[in-house]
């Protein structure tokens, strides 16, 4: 009979183990701290099978007194593990190894903001950020009547560059377990790319739709499906991302840690193909270029705060902090080289509104430069630019950093109550003060141009192009109360200069010979100095 009930107990335990990892999906794997929660409700299950209540009205040590031997000696050794852990990870931890988590990450320091970042492109600059980038997927997606009965659209919208445009996508999604019932046969219809330069998106729609899904049941459950063919690998963050030819894929980030759960870092990925199911696993020094983001920005700005806290010690982060900086609150992204990059700003500890710099790191193989540019924090920048038109109670998106006329600039969109953007607004990183805002029915060069001549740059010393030209046509305009010139050289090259350029203009004439600086040469260039 004993024997018959230590067999009932063994099994009960045994499909506990499986519906429980089934369920949780914890890593076979002692770094992870799941594996170990995971082993610890195994064992409760194993006490409570065993008919033992601990808790039955009896002092609880009368209790423990009576417990099998065998018991007894689980307890101490589970107890132990955890002890065990405790110790390895305090020795792991910054007070004894300060400088190996300062270079979780290697930052270099020896560069130049205008040699590394080149004159902004408008036609590869991510001007619609992620809420903006989701109003208009879910609106292709509401035109799709035969589609959103059955599916709704991810909230991912990964940014990445796909053949040199800079896009968002994300895949559709089954829209609950009755949907994923009568649609698993077929799987995902497709999946969403928004365009964040000119905001144009489309449903792309595949011949074989997507099967391994994180809305998908049973075994099509992407997490699922990973965790039964790694059984041991850690994951990351996982990324919706598709190829140069648009076939889509799931980026699974493979994770390594110090001790248990500490110092993550990235040793790997696995390319998942959400049709088929197919994987494929990479090295990080393996992974296709294509694939823009194996490193999630969170991590990377963890790695970064790590840096600037114990790069000179453990005691002098906590007591002197001497030289002790940390990243501002925020991030966004750059498109750069056919990679994606993110950037932050750096800041002391003291938590002012000032950035003595920022940093750029490559999402996919985490390369990281830092500028010492002291200027204004992101959200000084945001409230000056929301400064300027507070009547109308716009809202700005998280900036993007540009060079613009070999200056670190912030170019910020203004929002109104529907997520539509109104205007578009540049400020001097080194001076937020210097804030200019243009509709955005105008256009984005028409806008850098209007900063340009209105920001009032050092009086144009900061241009970087000079040249003599003889003046064939000038008229003068006014608009919003400034008077501007239109001039016309002898090579037929259109120019504009706003009156404050210099008031010698309203006695320039036809003929005149002047020197002129401008910052770059466009359809119709901009003045921001006369000589």
């Amino acid at each position: 009979m004993k024997k018959k009930l230590w067999i009932v107990r063994i099994i009960i335990i045994l499909l506990f183990a499986f519906v429980l990892f089934f369920v949780t999906l914890p890593p076979i794997n002692l770094h992870d701290p799941g594996f170990y929660a995971y082993l610890l409700m195994v064992f409760i299950c194993y006490i409570v099978t065993s008919g033992i209540n601990l808790f039955d009205g009896e002092k609880v040590i009368n209790k423990v007194k009576r417990l099998p031997k065998n018991m007894l000696i689980m307890v101490v050794i589970v107890g132990g593990i955890f002890v065990l852990i405790i110790l390895t990870n305090v020795i792991c931890s910054p007070l004894f190894n300060a400088k190996s988590w300062a270079h979780r990450i290697e930052i270099k320091e020896d560069t130049s903001f205008t040699e590394d970042i080149g004159e902004v492109d408008f036609n590869k600059v991510p001007l619609l950020d992620k809420d903006s980038s989701q109003k208009l997927g879910d609106r292709v997606m509401g035109q799709m009547s035969e589609l959103v009965s059955q599916y709704y659209v991810s909230d991912l919208y990964t940014q990445i560059n796909y053949n040199n445009e800079i896009v968002r996508v994300t895949p559709i999604e089954y829209n609950g377990f009755i949907k994923w019932v009568n649609n698993m046969r077929h799987g995902t219809k497709g999946y969403i790319k928004v365009n964040s330069v000119t905001g144009a998106s489309e449903l792309v729609k595949l011949e074989k739709g997507m099967k391994y899904m994180p809305s998908a049941y049973l075994f099509k459950d992407l997490d699922r499906a990973l965790r039964f063919r790694y059984p041991t690998l850690i994951f990351g963050k996982v990324s919706f991302e598709i190829d140069n030819e648009g076939h889509p894929y799931w980026v699974v980030p493979t994770i390594k840690y110090t001790g248990v759960g500490l110092k993550e870092e990235i040793n790997g990925i696995v390319l998942m193909d959400p049709i088929t199911g197919k994987t494929k696993r990479y090295g990080v020094d393996e992974v296709p270029t294509w694939v823009d983001q194996v490193y999630s920005a969170k991590l990377i700005i963890e790695q970064i705060d790590d840096w600037g806290m114990y790069n000179r010690g453990f005691l002098n982060s906590m007591f002197g902090q001497n030289g002790v900086v940390q990243t501002t609150e925020g991030y966004n992204y750059l498109i750069k080289d056919d990679d994606v990059y993110m950037y932050t700003g750096i800041t002391s500890v003291s938590t002012d509104e000032s950035n003595i710099g920022f940093v750029l790191t490559n999402l996919r193989t985490k390369e990281t430069n830092f500028y010492q540019v002291p200027g204004a924090e992101e959200y000084s920048a945001m409230a000056s630019a929301e400064g300027q038109v507070q009547q109308m109670k716009y809202v700005s998106s998280f900036p993007l950093l540009i060079n613009l006329a070999d200056r670190p600039t912030y170019l910020l969109s203004l929002k109104d109550n529907a997520g539509l953007v109104k205007m578009y607004a540049f400020v001097d990183v080194t001076d937020y003060q210097k804030v200019v805002v243009t509709d955005s029915t105008l256009g984005i060069e028409a806008a850098a141009n209007n900063y340009l001549s209105n920001a009032n740059l050092n009086n144009g010393s900061n241009a970087s192009k000079m040249k003599v030209i003889t003046i064939q046509k000038i008229t003068s305009v006014v608009i919003d109360g400034n008077t501007y010139y239109y001039i016309m050289d002898e090579e037929e090259k259109q120019y504009k200069a706003s009156i404050k350029v210099s008031n010698k203009l309203p006695f320039i004439g036809v003929g005149d010979r002047i020197e002129i600086s401008y910052n770059r040469e466009t359809a119709l260039t901009d003045i921001v100095k006369i000589k």
